[in-house]
């Protein structure tokens, strides 16, 4: 992911066969649900609560959103992830490095039923190994990328973060907030940038830390009185320190 400064952010990017067990995984919670719920229309026709063409009708408009549905839920509430996703500790985000938009899940959940054609997602597993960032059509679409989780060193961070003094801290309630507010990419994003800031020249240095400041302001407002005197670099610090501050004291 390249900003308009120049600098280069990277996330791993999630191979075919773990996205191809994450989708197992997802078939088979689909499948264990349409069951249930078949099970429950069966039970409604022996108590000829329901007809059985109505029953039918059902179980196969249930099936459609379910297969449609499911991706859609779980990707808006688990921000990019489903069961199956989560299991293998991969993550759908926007293909410039920003929070998915209903659309993007939307738009790359609908056209799954192209990747499927014609049997056993050909087409999508066609598509992932010949484009560059391993995305499948409904990825394109909708300019997603699926990437792999990778835990930063404690040591390394340990040092990065410590900080005398951190005003946002006298906030713990808003410290929270953001900590809930944040993806482990922006988090990440935030991170590296710290690490890499004596890369940069002092005018795009300026400009990162002021573009990252600007991001973070706009998820939690902290009081004037946290901010003042505190440069675009030294928000950031504070925030990623507040980001990971689980991490640095375990």
């Amino acid at each position: 992911m390249r900003t308009p400064e120049g600098i280069v952010f990277s996330w791993p990017l999630a191979g075919p066969v773990s996205r191809m067990l994450a989708l197992l995984i997802d078939m088979a919670c689909i499948t264990a649900a349409f069951a249930l719920l078949v099970d429950v229309l069966r039970r409604a026709v022996k108590l000829q609560l329901v007809s059985v063409d109505w029953a039918t009708t059902t179980a196969i408009l249930l099936y459609f959103v379910l297969q449609i549905g499911y991706g859609i839920a779980f990707e808006w509430l688990w921000r990019g992830q489903t069961i199956g996703k989560r299991v293998l500790s991969i993550r759908v985000i926007d293909g410039e490095g920003l929070r998915l938009t209903p659309g993007q899940i939307v738009l790359r959940n609908l056209l799954r039923a192209v990747d499927s054609m014609p049997a056993f997602y050909a087409v999508g597993g066609i598509a992932c190994a010949v484009t560059r960032h391993v995305q499948r059509l409904g990825d394109l679409a909708a300019n997603t990328v699926v990437i792999r989780h990778q835990q930063a060193a404690t040591p390394e961070l340990s040092e990065t973060l410590r900080l005398r003094y951190n005003s946002l801290r006298q906030w713990p309630h808003l410290c929270a907030r953001l900590r809930q507010r944040s993806t482990p990419e922006e988090a990440g994003a935030a991170l590296d940038a710290i690490l890499r800031r004596d890369e940069l020249d002092a005018q795009p240095r300026l400009d990162v830390f002021d573009d990252l400041a600007r991001h973070f302001q706009s998820k939690v407002e902290f009081p004037a009185e946290a901010l003042d005197g505190l440069s675009g670099e030294q928000y950031v610090r504070d925030v990623v320190q507040v980001l990971f501050e689980a991490t640095v004291k375990g």
